[in-house]
């Protein structure tokens, strides 16, 4: 603290003009160099690394090469950035996948590879709202994870979480106050207006911190009215904003966006001088330059573990459509082995492609009981008579005949009915050859491999080549 009550000796004969001069010059002196914060015992900076909406993505499938994202490269990065720098973890929300049994599960598992990292506060978002007040209670409790959130109430206008943290580091004291859209309301979540929700939160932190950081589940354009209207935040962080947002000073606030399932974190570092409240922004993409943190990787084993334990089956998951009610007759999985008979050639250059691989693939990266990569390893995924489990048997696994044609039991009963997807077959591959799991994926040149009506040639062989390398 700075004193203003400065005492010359009185054998000093100064006029009390140039009195005043000198001690206004010490006290400018003094407040731009002479009293910058210190930054703790060790001397070292500071940064808020914030993830958010990892939707589910709690690592990489590993479907292609140049995969961002995932809680290993994510802990990896903290862990190198700890070594010169005091770092303040945090998450804007949208962690969760959905609401599905197999979603709970593998938000828990994100959840415990946030507190490996030593995760301050996380903020709930859209997804972790869709849980519904009891099961954020329960998570806070039995879990003693950081969820926070000042607007975010149960049916009977309760509080689902604490309304801020205060968080001690490098010397100084961060408020950080989470916050979600009001678009995201339902019968069971109330959500208080943001702002004032903020204020009123500050109002009860008066005096106990230094900082201010704000996670906003807002999409951009209310970011952006946020950051307008509220100058007292250092720095507002979304969001559900499709893609990061590049940090860019808003007045005396910092708005930045960490968003696309977790492939990208926000960074924030502190200001280092006392005159400077303004802190510097930058996106960090978590690219293949950064190696697995082992902790995390035992957290994934765990996961996988849990996977296994569970055996989810299809309806235990948000991965498929609701069925129509109005299904045609013998609207069901036959198998690929009953196309032999009368598709011979046909099934021959299928068995030599990599579709029948597919479940090899899954054994090789320990993931067979993750439902999310049982839909496009199996046959009939969410189908009726389609693969259902791994402990229901293995006669489904790998990429067969009905993945593309659909459901041919009533096909194999009667030759003259056509296959469910016999108009759309060529336009079923982009179900899992997607921009996220087949980035390299080129339809004319893949489907000329996998085509019908023409014996396999040995140059044939290989259907949808393996793309990684490519």
């Amino acid at each position: 603290m700075i004193s203003t009550d400065f005492h010359f000796p009185q054998y000093m004969n100064i006029d009390s003009q140039i009195y005043g001069t000198l001690a206004l010059l010490l006290l400018v002196w003094l407040a731009g160099v002479g009293c910058r914060p210190k930054l703790g015992g060790d001397g070292r900076p500071l940064a808020v690394v914030v993830s958010g909406d990892t939707a589910g993505w709690i690592v990489p499938c590993g479907c292609a090469t140049n995969q961002s994202g995932g809680l290993p490269r994510r802990g990896a990065y903290i862990e190198r950035l700890r070594r010169d720098t005091n770092v303040v973890v945090l998450d804007a929300g949208g962690a969760p996948a959905g609401n599905s049994p197999y979603d709970r599960v593998k938000f828990e598992a994100i959840l415990a590879g946030e507190m490996l990292m030593g995760i301050a506060a996380h903020n709930v978002g859209a997804a972790e709202a869709q849980l519904g007040a009891h099961e954020l209670r329960r998570l806070a409790a039995e879990r003693k994870a950081p969820l926070i959130s000042a607007n975010v109430c149960d049916a009977a206008d309760r509080p689902v979480a604490e309304r801020l943290r205060i968080v001690e580091a490098a010397g100084r004291r961060l408020a950080v106050v989470g916050v979600l859209s009001r678009r995201y309301a339902s019968d069971q979540i109330h959500v208080k207006p943001h702002r004032q929700a903020i204020l009123e939160t500050l109002q009860q932190a008066a005096g106990r911190y230094d900082w201010l950081i704000v996670l906003a589940y807002l999409p951009e354009e209310e970011l952006r009215e946020l950051a307008e209207s509220l100058p007292e935040a250092d720095a507002i962080v979304g969001g559900p904003t499709g893609q990061p947002v590049p940090p860019r000073q808003i007045g005396p606030v910092l708005l930045t966006s960490a968003t696309n399932k977790g492939k990208f974190l926000a960074r924030l570092d502190a200001p280092h001088s006392g005159s400077s409240r303004a802190w510097i922004g930058s996106i960090v993409e978590l690219d293949e330059g950064y190696a697995d943190e082992p902790r995390q990787t035992t957290n994934i084993e765990a996961y996988h573990r849990e996977l296994a334990r569970r055996d989810f089956t299809p309806d235990q998951t948000a991965l498929v459509e609701p069925l129509s009610a109005n299904l045609p007759k013998n609207f069901a999985v036959a198998g690929t082995d009953t196309c032999q008979k009368c598709h011979k050639d046909d099934c021959s250059l299928w068995r030599k492609s990599k579709h029948t691989l597919a479940w090899n693939s899954l054994k090789a990266k320990d993931a067979r009981f993750d439902p999310d990569c049982q839909r496009c390893h199996t046959t009939g995924y969410g189908l009726p008579g389609g693969f259902a489990s791994v402990g229901s048997g293995g006669r489904l696994t790998d990429v067969g005949c009905e993945n593309c044609h659909g459901p041919s039991q009533a096909h194999v009963k009667d030759p003259t009915v056509l296959t469910a997807y016999y108009a759309q077959a060529k336009d079923r591959c982009v179900s899992c050859h997607d921009r996220e799991n087949s980035p390299k994926f080129n339809y004319s040149k893949y489907w000329a491999q996998i085509s019908h009506g023409k014996a396999a040639e040995p140059q044939d062989a290989g259907a949808v080549e393996n793309e990684k390398g490519n």
